[in-house]
């Protein structure tokens, strides 16, 4: 089965030897980071480092004046963690060793975007914003976005690309020394802290006949018993659902159209597209939600969370897939460290394909340590 092994270009510039570790590992892909939200990332075999920490939200090559000449929103480029064109370095030493080189592209999730540019955010019931979540209602965000999709995913050398972010984002974040899990949130609950009430977002719940106000309101209500304690929102919460998730179905699949038809615009019908994805059409976050019955006529395929071998995800995705011929690719975790579980990578393959996947990606190469890396190869599951 066709693997890739997620990597950033921090883990091959300065590294002779990196290339050559993936060969060996076994796969002939690499999903390579081209835009990249802030993270502080370990590199356990690098010769110069051990703890990279990129400290905002970056593309990862120089990004084209002509492009963003006069535009108030634009993409910045990384500081001393990816110099230059890190990306284009690091995707001519992969090539060179016979590895394909994939993009790897995070859109909807940009801390320093909304420090910079607040109004471009989602904005709770509450009235708290979340700077790491631009809310792809908004015009401005969505053309910065589009662009910076056909820019970052097409960049020389690449056969394809894979989309993350593509579509909401909401509460759920790993910020610096989070202090949000006090209080359990079930999927409702999530959704329920995700909505957003900007004027845009406010302004789509009216053409769908509710009134935001109650709207806001009723979210709050149906969270109090959360904040006491209680283990869900009840009947209150799931109303909510049903009432709003038509409105943010349509922007998240909207948006997604103009992303994939701008990369396409750029690169070529050949370009493979693919989106990391939720069958939850509701879902927030890296796995943004997709109707997983229209999906594939969209893009190529989907990159789908499979976590701790889980498959559920998959056998949404599946029946779709095999109808289309669209590629659905299981991603698993291959660091222990982050709960991953290499040693039985071959199992998990093996049940990932009897639901339907016909790609594996590998989370994450670069991460992962000796030991990880040598239960990978010993697996079989890439030979």
């Amino acid at each position: 089965m066709r693997a890739s092994a997620f990597l950033y270009p921090w883990d091959v510039v300065g590294d002779p030897a990196a290339a050559g570790r993936l060969v060996d590992l076994g796969v002939r892909q690499v999903t390579l980071a081209a835009a990249y939200h802030s993270t502080r990332a370990l590199t356990p075999r690098h010769p110069r480092h051990r703890v990279v920490t990129a400290e905002y939200a970056a593309v990862l090559y120089p990004p084209d004046e002509r492009r963003w000449s006069g535009r108030e929103l634009r993409p910045h480029p990384a500081g001393s963690w990816a110099l230059g064109d890190a990306y284009g370095e690091a995707a001519e030493a992969l090539a060179r060793a016979g590895l394909d080189v994939h993009s790897w592209v995070v859109l909807a999730h940009n801390s320093r975007l909304g420090a910079e540019h607040p109004g471009t955010s989602v904005v709770n019931a509450y009235g708290d914003r979340y700077p790491w979540a631009p809310c792809v209602a908004r015009p401005e965000v969505r053309s910065h976005l589009v662009s910076l999709a056909a820019e970052a995913a097409v960049r020389p050398g690449a056969r394809g690309t894979e989309l993350e972010s593509c579509g909401w984002y909401g509460l759920a974040h790993l910020h610096a020394h989070d202090k949000t899990s006090g209080v359990g949130l079930d999927d409702t609950a999530q959704y329920l802290m995700s909505l957003c009430f900007c004027a845009v977002c406010r302004s789509g719940y009216a053409q769908e006949g509710l009134d935001d106000e109650q709207l806001a309101a009723g979210v709050r209500a149906a969270l109090e018993p959360v904040w006491r304690g209680a283990p869900t929102t009840g009947p209150a919460g799931e109303t909510l659902l049903e009432a709003t998730v038509g409105h943010r179905a349509a922007v998240a699949r909207t948006f997604q159209e103009e992303v994939v038809g701008a990369v396409r615009a750029a690169a070529g019908p050949e370009f493979r597209v693919l989106l990391h994805a939720d069958p939850g059409v509701h879902r927030c976050g890296a796995n943004a939600g997709v109707d997983p019955a229209a999906v594939f006529a969209l893009a190529d395929g989907v990159v789908a969370p499979c976590p701790n071998g889980r498959t559920d995800a998959l056998g949404a995705f599946a029946p779709h897939a095999a109808r289309t011929g669209g590629v659905l690719a299981a991603n698993l975790t291959v660091v222990s460290g982050l709960g991953g579980t290499p040693h039985t990578l071959a199992e998990d393959a093996d049940r990932a394909a009897a639901a339907g996947a016909t790609e594996l990606r590998l989370y994450h190469a670069g991460l992962a340590s000796d030991e990880d890396l040598a239960a990978v190869r010993k697996s079989g599951a890439l030979t």
